[in-house]
């Protein structure tokens, strides 16, 4: 199973446009009841989980019956969710609870879901509902908190002789070298062939930076993205460097993903960069689950944050003629079911929830994990924009992949030349939409 919203790329708003022309936002009927005996009704719940729907799944439908026994569950897993879903979501049969697509411009939300509540009602109780507020209404509720580095076989570290982990770019080359030199092990593997498993390098963005601000409120407010110094270079240098210095997979262009997975978990790769939801799928292929371990993306930055994210978030169809019923297993599930730990591997989008026993030695370590600041008011998508504008491709594939091509010899240009045709990308963009913004 590949990775759900966090770090899947971002679809067109322009193509959604034509998609969701005449769907319109209907709230006149109640998304909650207070007595779990007198909701009643037939509800569908979407999911991308198509490893456990038939499993895991069922279990909680049963779990829920217990107390809501007069609500029938019906479930629908989607192997491409996002892809699937958005055709779906041109009719008004989309389910009654399903996982927000990233596609869906956050303007748009109120034409397709329920309000949940109120921000301000709702943000004591939960984390990450700023992703999908609108007009101070939360229209989605994240199914896990998740959170992205570097996840790595502590066997093949050990074996090479690794008796601290790397807390700089520079100590986990070098690493990631002596992985090479002392182990049969791939020290770094980038799944390039994949294309999405590259996204997820921009997930540690804010790691690199230090700073919470770095991603919503300093980035779209400079002409520097790029250059020298800054997150993006440092970040992306890693992935250059390890690539030129052999310490990535022999054959880039024949990567598989669920190949990959069992390759680490049995030792045959030293680490990838991921978020925490591939965690406990890694895990079950392993030996000795013992073995897979997480570190926060190697960083010079004084303060080592590790940001948080919302995984895809619940929502409730807008049309859905049983939204009690719908509402109940959407409270249900994220307050009851603790799939964010067991089945996500992250962190619950319950406020106070514990962290997972993966990440305690880090807290006590000083290692800081929170969410990212919001845009500024009158510059909410604003990164999106200049990224779309110019065509840069944050949490597309296509310049790692550049990066790794030119690391390893097949296209006739230095790092620094991609780097500056990034940052002059941004540049204009930027510009662009701040004159479309100002008319």
């Amino acid at each position: 199973m590949k990775l759900s919203k966090v770090l899947m790329s971002l679809l067109s708003v322009v193509l959604l446009a034509g998609l969701f022309t005449g769907c319109t936002s209907k709230k006149d009927e109640p998304a909650a009841s207070s007595d779990p005996k007198g909701v009643e009704g037939e509800i569908t719940v979407i999911t991308q989980r198509t490893d456990i729907v038939d499993t895991v799944f069922q279990d909680y439908a049963k779990e829920f019956n217990k107390l809501y026994p007069n609500v029938k569950v019906n479930f629908q897993a989607l192997a491409d969710y996002e892809g699937q879903i958005k055709i779906r979501m041109g009719t008004r049969d989309y389910g009654d609870v399903l996982l927000i697509p990233g596609s869906i411009p956050v303007e748009e939300l109120p034409n397709f879901f329920e309000p949940l509540g109120t921000y301000e009602e709702m943000k004591n109780k939960y984390t990450g509902l700023e992703e999908r507020t609108v007009d101070h209404n939360s229209y989605g509720i994240p199914i896990a908190m998740v959170y992205s580095g570097v996840i790595y076989n502590k066997k093949v570290f050990k074996d090479a002789g690794i008796t601290q982990l790397p807390k700089t770019p520079d100590q986990f080359l070098t690493a990631l070298q002596q992985i090479k030199d002392k182990t049969k092990a791939v020290p770094l593997f980038t799944n390039y062939a994949s294309g999405w498993a590259l996204t997820q390098w921009e997930s540690s963005l804010a790691t690199l930076a230090g700073t919470k601000e770095y991603v919503n409120v300093t980035q779209p407010n400079t002409d520097d993205n790029f250059t020298k110094g800054q997150p993006h270079y440092e970040l992306y240098k890693v992935l250059y460097d390890a690539a030129k210095k052999g310490l990535i997979e022999k054959d880039p262009t024949t990567t598989d993903w669920e190949t990959s997975k069992a390759d680490l978990a049995q030792g045959k790769i030293g680490a990838m960069v991921l978020g925490s939801w591939a965690i406990d799928q890694i895990k079950s292929t392993a030996p000795n689950k013992e073995d897979i371990g997480f570190m926060p993306f190697p960083t010079n930055a004084s303060k080592v944050l590790v940001p948080l994210a919302g995984d895809f978030n619940l929502g409730i169809n807008v049309n859905s003629e049983n939204k009690a019923a719908a509402r109940a297993w959407v409270d249900w599930f994220t307050e009851k079911s603790n799939y964010a730990v067991e089945q996500a591997g992250s962190i619950s989008p319950l406020k106070g929830a514990p962290m997972p026993s993966i990440l305690k030695q880090y807290e006590d370590q000083g290692v800081v994990f929170e969410t990212l600041t919001p845009s500024q008011k009158g510059q909410e998508g604003i990164v999106d924009k200049i990224d779309k504008m110019g065509e840069i491709g944050l949490w597309q594939p296509d310049f790692k992949k550049r990066i790794i091509e030119a690391a390893v010899g097949n296209r006739p240009e230095s790092y620094d030349a991609i780097m500056k045709d990034l940052n002059d990308a941004w540049v204009k963009a930027r510009a662009e939409v701040a004159a479309k913004e100002a008319k």
